[in-house]
């Protein structure tokens, strides 16, 4: 499979610098230098992935992953933020808004690439995945990332959302926080030791579940 990948950022050296890392890998790149211009060619190109600049004039990074976000046609697609090092706030807003992860600039080769080899692995469209999952009090709406329960309708950030669909797809069965972290982030993301745990307490306080069992020194599961 051909994957395609659309590269955003305003500083064409690094538009050529990553665009010649990323064809040599064989992958199939489109780039644009405004927010703007990245929504059209979306709708055109339609990339698997889509590589994203924080600050940029006009419409910055965060403003396109959540316009990208609120559009079905791109339900299926992966958002990775470019980002300085110093701008730690672009990065939380960023996942807030449904990015899948961040590269730090300035930009190794070797770390991009592994990135995005790791997280197309995960790539799968979702003609392949149900459209939703029925629990026993609960059901999961894999098209629109809501949360139907008592009849109210909760959407969720993509992160948390994907944490509770690989919990609730198998009731009963523990997930060791390995497994978690290379489903949900990525073999190759590098995130903090307590970054499921928040991910999990967040669940509780939005969706007012006990369902999600914690096994101390193992993982988490969910029982139905």
């Amino acid at each position: 499979m051909e994957y395609r990948i659309l590269l955003v950022d305003d500083e064409p050296d690094i538009l050529d610098f990553i665009s010649y890392n990323l064809t040599k890998e064989g992958y199939k790149v489109e780039t644009a230098t405004q927010g703007e211009e990245a929504l059209k060619k979306a709708n055109i190109f339609k990339p698997h992935l889509i590589l994203l600049d924080v600050m940029m004039p006009g419409m910055n990074g965060v403003e396109v992953c959540k316009t990208i976000r609120k559009q079905i046609q791109f339900k299926d697609m992966l958002i990775v933020f470019l980002s300085a090092r110093s701008e730690d706030y672009s990065q939380i807003a960023g996942f807030d808004a449904g990015a899948d992860d961040y590269i730090a600039k300035p930009i190794r080769p070797k770390v991009l690439t592994s990135k995005v080899h790791a997280l197309l692995r995960r790539y799968v469209p979702s003609a392949a995945i149900p459209s939703k999952v029925k629990l026993k009090d609960m059901v999961i709406n894999v098209e629109n990332y809501t949360i139907i329960r008592d009849d109210y309708v909760l959407a969720l950030p993509r992160k948390e959302f994907e944490l509770l669909l690989l919990l609730a797809s198998k009731p009963g069965k523990v997930f060791r926080r390995e497994e978690i972290y290379g489903s949900v982030w990525g073999e190759a993301v590098v995130v903090g030791d307590r970054t499921i745990d928040v991910h999990v307490r967040r669940l509780r306080e939005k969706i007012g579940i006990d369902n999600i069992k914690t096994i101390k020194g193992v993982g988490y599961k969910y029982e139905d």
